[in-house]
């Protein structure tokens, strides 16, 4: 199914510096900032941009993290403090295209030669509630649903702040990013499975890893 919605890139974020972390990896690239000028994208992502756990972040199916300024405006009012692009972690700011509502499989077009292929859904993680520092952060963020998209890259070229997003495709099956994160069913997983196999729909490996925990869950 194609569609011809579009959105904009309100900011495009790269690591500012790497910080020290409580965490097992002891640092973190978690500090985005907005950055002016067009920024190559290339398969694992932004140039010069980075993670520092790369067991957990980044790679192929995790190469760009969009999240949508309506949703960091809801946060902004909720924390009564403001959320600047990248505070998220995020590498795109978008205006206008809902990325948690974003279908997995989906393509957005941004400017002229970027292509991008909406992926999996961010999980909060300790690292993103110490940058935060807000109570119960990923308890609160998990239940809000508002989680944004990882995306992968399948045309490279340059992006800049201004740039048009078009949803070029969208996949019949329906399921978006957040109603996997919020409410996985076994019809969701039949689904995608199946599409998968067909080799209609590439997943993300973590879609394999939690198939099976899904199932198991529904089948006690």
């Amino acid at each position: 199914m194609s569609d011809s919605s579009a959105g904009s890139v309100l900011a495009v974020c790269r690591v500012h510096e790497l910080h020290p972390d409580a965490g097992t990896v002891g640092v973190t690239a978690i500090d985005k900032r907005a950055v002016e000028g067009p920024v190559r994208v290339r398969p694992l992502g932004l140039y010069a941009d980075l993670q520092a756990d790369r067991k957990n972040h980044g790679g192929l199916d995790q190469a760009i993290y969009a999240y949508a300024q309506e949703d960091a405006e809801y946060w902004s009012a909720e924390l009564g403090r403001d959320i600047p692009p990248g505070l998220f972690g995020e590498n795109l700011r978008t205006l206008g295209i809902d990325a948690t509502g974003a279908v997995i499989g989906e393509h957005w077009r941004i400017g002229a030669h970027v292509l991008l292929e909406v992926t999996s859904p961010r999980v909060p993680c300790a690292t993103f509630a110490r940058r935060m520092g807000e109570p119960r952060w990923v308890k609160r963020f998990t239940e809000e649903g508002r989680i944004g998209t990882y995306l992968r890259v399948l045309h490279k070229g340059t992006i800049q702040t201004g740039d048009v997003i078009t949803v070029e495709h969208v996949p019949d099956h329906g399921i978006t990013v957040g109603k996997f994160f919020a409410d996985p069913t076994v019809g969701d997983v039949l689904a995608l499975q199946a599409l998968h196999d067909a080799g209609t729909l590439t997943l993300a490996a973590d879609y394999l890893t939690r198939f099976p925990k899904i199932l198991a869950a529904a089948a006690r």
